[in-house]
C-alpha cells in the first residue's frame, strides 16, 4: 500500500497552551451534541402545537437518534483515512445546517427530515472529539484535562432544560437550533487555526458495502426499539421482522468486514481485549446510565412539581459530581500511569447511588435527592473518559478514529435500549401502581398520567395517589437498572491495564 504522508505527518502531541486552545474549539463540538440531547424534550409540546403531528411527535427525537448513531462507526473511520480536522469540521457544518433548517420548518415532516440531516453530523462530533483529544494529548496526560470534559456534560444537562424553556417561552423555539450556529461557527474557527494533527495519505478503498449495511442493521434495530414500545407492541409480527432484520444484517456485517480491505469497524480490534471489554462495559454502562439522567427529572417535574427549568436546576449536584470525580480521576490517571481502579469504582459509586434512587418517595426531602443525585453523578465521572482513554492507550495510532467511535457507538447503542427497556417499564408499572392505589377502578374523568402538568392540577386525593404510584414506578426504573450496572462492574474486573503511553512513547496494540 502506497503512502503519502502530508507536511503535518510526525506524530507530535501538543504543548499544553496549544492543547488548551484546541481544546476549546473541540469542547465547543462536543457541546453541539451535547446540548441536542437535553435542550430539545423542552420545547416538544410547542411545537407540536405550532406544527401539528402528535401522533409523530416520537420521530422528532428517534429520526435524530437514528442517523447520529447509525454514522458514528463510518465518521471514525473516515476521519483516519482523510485526517481529523478536515472530517471533524465536515460533520460541524452538517450539523450547522441541520440545524438552521430545523428552525426553517414549517411542519412536523420538514422537522423530521431536518433533525436526521443533524443528526448525521451529530454522529461524528462526540467520536471525532475523543478523537482529536487522542491525537493531540499523549495517553498519560489525557486524565489533567478530563474536567473540560465533564464540564461540558455537565453544562449542558443544566444548561439544556434552561435554555429550552428560556427559548420556548421567549424568541420561540426555533432557536433551540438557531442557538447551534454561533457555537458551531467558533469551534470551526478555532479548530482551524490551531488544531494542527498529523494526516497521513495512503491508498484506500472505501468500504461502501459494510457502511450500507451498518447503517440499515442499526436503522433496523433502533425502529424496532421505538415502534415496538408503542404503537406494534414488541412481540407483534412487524416489530419481530424488524428485529430479524437487525441479528441478519449485523450477521452479514461481520462477514462484510472480515473480507473488506478497509473494514469500517475491523474484527480484528476485537481480539484486543481492552477493546473488547472497554466498549463491553460502555455498552452496559450506557444501558444503566440514562435510567438516571432521563428518568430522575421525570420524577422532580411530574412528582415535586418542579418546573422544566427548576429541575434542570436542581440536577446541580449530579453535574458537580461529574465534575469533581472526573477531574480527580483524570489527575491521579496522569499521576500513575494507572486506569482500571476507576470503572470499577464508579461501576460500585453508580451502584449504590441507583439503589438509593430506588428508594425515593413522594415527601423525600430535595437535600436527600440531591446527595443521590451527586453520587450518580460521582459514579459517571469515573467511568465517562477512562475507558475510552483505555482503549485508545491499547490500539495503533492508525486505528484512533475507529476505536474511538466504536467507544462512542456502543455507549449511544447502550443508550437506546436502555431509554427504551426503562420507558417500558415505567408504562408498565405506573398500569399496575394506578390500578393497585385505585383498586382496579380508574377514578371519575379518568387520568392522563402521561402529561406532568395535569397531574399537579388533580383534584384530593386523586392526585396524591397518582404521586404515590408514579414514584412507585420510577423507583422500580432505578431498580431495573441495578442488573446492568452490576454486569458493568464485573465487566470492569476483565479489564486489562498497561501503562499510559507518555510524549515519548506510542500506544502499543495488544492482545
Amino acid at each position: 500500500m502506497s503512502v503519502r504522508v502530508d507536511r503535518e505527518t510526525v506524530s507530535e502531541y501538543l504543548p499544553h497552551r496549544q492543547i488548551l486552545v484546541v481544546l476549546s474549539g473541540v469542547a465547543a463540538g462536543m457541546l453541539l451534541a451535547a446540548l441536542d440531547q437535553s435542550i430539545v424534550g423542552t420545547a416538544l409540546p410547542r411545537i407540536v402545537s405550532e406544527l401539528g403531528g402528535l401522533d409523530k411527535l416520537s420521530w422528532v427525537v428517534t429520526a435524530y437518534l437514528l442517523t447520529s448513531t447509525a454514522s458514528t462507526p463510518l465518521w471514525g473511520k473516515i476521519s483516519d483515512l482523510y485526517g481529523r480536522r478536515m472530517i471533524f469540521q465536515t460533520a460541524i457544518g452538517i450539523f450547522l445546517v441541520g440545524s438552521a433548517l430545523a428552525g426553517l420548518s414549517q411542519n412536523i415532516g420538514q422537522l423530521i427530515a431536518f433533525r436526521a440531516l443533524q443528526g448525521l453530523g451529530g454522529g461524528g462530533l462526540m467520536a471525532l472529539a475523543f478523537s482529536i483529544i487522542g491525537d493531540v494529548i499523549p495517553p498519560r496526560e489525557r486524565g489533567r484535562y478530563q474536567g473540560y470534559f465533564g464540564a461540558v456534560f455537565g453544562v449542558s444537562s443544566v444548561a439544556g432544560p434552561l435554555l429550552g424553556g428560556f427559548f420556548t417561552d421567549g424568541p420561540g423555539w426555533r432557536w433551540i437550533f438557531w442557538i447551534n450556529i454561533p457555537i458551531g461557527v467558533v469551534s470551526l474557527i478555532v479548530t482551524s487555526v490551531a488544531l494542527k494533527i498529523p494526516t497521513v495519505r495512503r491508498a484506500h478503498k472505501v468500504d461502501y458495502l459494510g457502511a450500507a449495511v451498518i447503517v440499515a442493521g442499526v436503522s433496523c434495530f433502533l425502529l424496532y426499539l421505538d415502534w415496538a414500545g408503542g404503537e406494534l407492541g414488541w412481540t407483534a409480527p412487524g416489530a419481530l421482522a424488524l428485529l430479524a432484520g437487525f441479528v441478519s444484517l449485523a450477521a452479514l456485517f461481520v462477514l462484510v468486514e472480515l473480507r473488506a480491505a478497509e473494514p469500517i469497524l475491523p474484527m480484528r480490534l476485537f481480539r484486543n481485549s481492552i477493546f473488547s471489554v472497554g466498549n463491553a462495559f460502555n455498552f452496559l454502562g450506557g444501558l444503566a446510565m440514562f435510567g438516571g439522567m432521563i428518568f430522575l427529572p421525570v420524577y422532580l417535574q411530574a412528582v415535586q412539581g418542579m418546573s422544566p427549568t427548576m429541575s434542570g436546576l436542581a440536577l446541580l449536584p449530579a453535574v458537580f459530581g461529574i465534575f469533581s470525580t472526573s477531574i480527580t480521576s483524570g489527575n491521579l490517571m496522569t499521576r500513575t500511569g494507572r486506569y482500571k481502579r476507576f470503572p470499577i469504582i464508579g461501576a460500585a459509586v453508580l451502584l449504590i447511588a441507583l439503589w438509593l434512587l430506588s428508594t425515593i418517595e413522594v415527601d423525600t426531602p430535595y437535600w436527600r435527592v440531591a446527595i443521590y443525585a451527586y453520587l450518580f453523578g460521582a459514579g459517571l465521572g469515573f467511568t465517562m473518559q477512562t475507558v475510552v482513554t483505555a482503549i485508545q492507550n491499547a490500539v495503533d495510532r492508525s486505528d484512533m478514529g475507529t476505536a474511538t467511535s466504536s467507544a462512542t457507538f456502543f455507549r449511544s447503542m447502550g443508550a437506546a435500549i436502555g431509554t427504551a427497556v426503562m420507558g417500558a417499564v415505567l408504562t408498565s408499572r405506573l398500569t399496575h401502581y394506578l390500578a393497585e392505589q385505585f383498586g382496579g377502578r380508574a377514578p371519575a374523568g379518568g387520568i392522563d398520567a402521561n402529561n406532568v402538568a395535569a397531574i399537579q392540577h388533580l383534584p384530593s386525593p386523586v392526585k396524591e395517589h397518582v404521586l404515590v404510584a408514579f414514584t412507585e414506578a420510577i423507583d422500580d426504573v432505578f431498580l431495573a437498572s441495578l442488573p446492568f450496572v452490576a454486569a458493568a462492574l464485573l465487566v470492569a474486573l476483565f479489564l486489562k491495564e498497561i501503562p499510559l503511553a507518555t510524549r515519548a512513547e506510542e500506544p502499543v496494540a495488544v492482545g
